[in-house]
């Protein structure tokens, strides 16, 4: 099954946060799985915005950190 990003994603994050399921401290694991695939594509494209909010996105999860929003915004945006 592939990761899920963008609109899925945001989807699922509303429906688990009306269900009180997402925790406050570690960053979304779907953004985590995006983050790696958005990784790929910057690193062939050359987008080094982007390769160090997915950096900061994935070493937040690793920390068990909240990532910034503004990182996962740009990480689960990516491919619009």
């Amino acid at each position: 099954m592939l990761p899920q990003f963008g609109t899925a994603v945001r989807k699922k994050n509303l429906n688990n946060a009306a269900a009180g399921e997402i925790g406050g401290g570690a960053a979304d694991q779907a953004s985590v799985d995006a983050a790696w695939l958005v990784l790929e594509a910057a690193n062939d494209l050359g987008d080094h915005a982007a390769i160090e909010a997915c950096r900061r996105v994935i070493d937040a999860e690793l920390n068990g950190t909240a990532a910034g929003s503004a990182d996962v915004d740009l990480v689960l945006g990516y491919f619009r």
